[in-house]
Parts: C-alpha cells; structure tokens; sequence
C-alpha cells in the first residue's frame, strides 16, 4: 500500500518560492515505477493538475505553472519534490502529492494514491 505525506506548505508573499515534498511509503520502488504527480485544489474549484513526472523522470506542467514550478523526485529518499517559484496569489490553494502506476497523466481521475494535503497560501 502506497502511502504519500506532504509537507513545506505556508504562506508567502507574491513572489517568493516555496517547495514542497512528499514522502513516499509503504513500497520501496514507488518512484520507479510509478508515475507520481501533484494537484492543487483552491477553495470553490475544481482540482488542477500542477506537474507529474515518470518513472524515466520526464516533466509535464499546467500552463499556469509552466516556467514557474518544477517537480522532481529523489529515488534514494523516496521523496518527490515541487519547488514553486515567483508564486502568485492565484497559486493559493491546497496541493496534492499523487501516485499512479504506469503512464503519466495529468488528470485526477487517473490517480488512486494520494496524500492528505498541504496548505499554500499566496498574499498580494
């Protein structure tokens, strides 16, 4: 059973940079073999997909965080990471750490593994 938990979330003026991380537990080749992802849900929308990376480690962002945001992964510490940069208030919402086996998508449906959740939060 894969188990994901997110942390690095806060608050922040526009413009400055985050990262984010999620631990990855419970199967030691999560990041080898599966497709791992991360979502932002802001309050009154729709979850939106941010970036995923697969297992070969190639990229995919969200137009509204291409250039800005960068995910990564660390095979050794079972970490995925999401570092946030030149962060605009409309970036405030909660962000999800995701996992799926197989092919990269970025859409939530495809996901069956997720964490709890860490807070962003974007002041103008």
């Amino acid at each position: 059973q894969v188990q994901l938990v997110e942390s690095g979330g806060g608050s922040v003026q526009a413009g400055g940079s985050l990262r984010l991380s999620c631990g990855v537990f419970g199967y030691s080749y999560t990041l080898e073999m599966y497709c791992m992802a991360w979502f932002r849900q802001a309050p009154g929308k729709e979850r939106e997909g941010v970036a995923t990376i697969s297992t070969a480690g190639s990229t995919n962002y969200g137009d509204s965080v291409k250039g800005r945001f960068a995910i990564s992964k660390d095979n050794v510490k079972n970490t995925l990471l999401l570092q946030m940069n030149s962060l605009k208030p409309e970036d405030t919402a909660m962000y999800y750490c995701a996992a799926r086996p197989g092919r990269c998508v970025l859409q939530d449906s495809a996901f069956g593994y997720w964490g709890q959740g860490t807070q962003v939060t974007v002041s103008s």
